[in-house]
């Protein structure tokens, strides 16, 4: 990335992007749902969904690296209600025998962003953290309390705030709410952003073109394969505040035709298998 062209750099995350109906920059987590009930579980304690979700988000994570996918991003920036830049790529997802991800590019026009650049950190993002995963592993970083209860879509659910217990140097984490599907025990819904960001405000010897900030986010998973809950789409419509001013962000990540190939080794739930379920009827945000 050239340094001397002066970009402000920006994270980012997405929103579709040919909504016809102009809207104040705004990521809703609160769309498609009931109130919150704060009422505790019944039969079950806090601590005990908890632990039930991050052993099967545990599982979640080793299973779908054993699925192909597309991931199909598009960013853009807007001035007024003007699109004045996009950079769009389509990406073939597959992994080798060692697990390890591999990205064929299948669809890159020219990028037209001007005002923000994708950087490396950006690219993580897109790869690792917007599908939001928090196994048992996870589980110590991050502050876990419970919210309540909530209807989303067809879909009862625990709903919990995290936070990161403390940010290391060079790490990112996330900081949101998830939504847990209140019989399958995991994550359908998350919405946050990464944090920390890299602002010149506080700071003042950061080189505006080097601040790199994150706008919040909205992740929904459906099911695949009558078993496993899989990220299918992401957005965020966010303000990014530079300290050389605003910039307004509209982004959306769909990731589709998840393919099981590889391993024919049978995933289970703390030892038993998990019965195929029917596919609930598929949601779009």
């Amino acid at each position: 990335m050239d340094p001397s062209r002066l970009l402000r750099k920006a994270f980012l995350v997405f929103l579709p992007a040919l909504l016809p109906v102009l809207m104040l920059a705004q990521t809703n987590c609160e769309d498609r749902q009931n109130p919150l009930n704060p009422a505790q579980p019944q039969g079950i304690t806090v601590q005990e969904v908890i632990e039930k979700f991050a052993a099967r988000e545990a599982v979640f994570k080793q299973a779908r690296n054993n699925y192909t996918y597309t991931q199909d991003i598009t960013v853009q920036t807007l001035e007024g209600n003007t699109v004045d830049g996009e950079y769009h790529q389509i990406w073939d997802i597959t992994y080798d025998d060692k697990g390890n991800r591999i990205e064929n590019v299948t669809y890159a026009p020219m990028d037209t962003l001007t005002r923000v650049s994708m950087t490396q950190q950006d690219l993580e993002d897109l790869r690792t953290r917007l599908p939001f995963v928090l196994t048992t592993e996870d589980l110590p970083v991050y502050s876990v309390l419970y919210s309540g209860q909530q209807h989303v879509d067809e879909i009862d659910t625990y709903v919990f705030e995290l936070a990161p217990k403390q940010i290391e140097k060079g790490k990112r984490y996330f900081q949101g709410r998830i939504w847990v599907d209140n019989r399958d025990f995991q994550i359908v819904k998350t919405c946050g952003r990464n944090v920390p960001d890299i602002t010149g405000k506080k700071k003042k010897r950061v080189d505006p073109t080097k601040e790199n900030l994150s706008p919040a986010f909205v992740t929904y998973r459906e099911q695949v394969d009558g078993v496993y809950w899989f990220p299918t789409y992401t957005r965020a419509d966010d303000m990014l505040h530079f300290s050389n001013g605003d910039i307004h962000i509209r982004e959306i990540i769909k990731y589709k035709n998840y393919k099981r190939f590889g391993s024919k080794t049978k995933i289970t739930f703390q030892g038993e298998a998990q019965p195929n379920a029917p596919k609930p009827p598929e949601k779009k945000p």
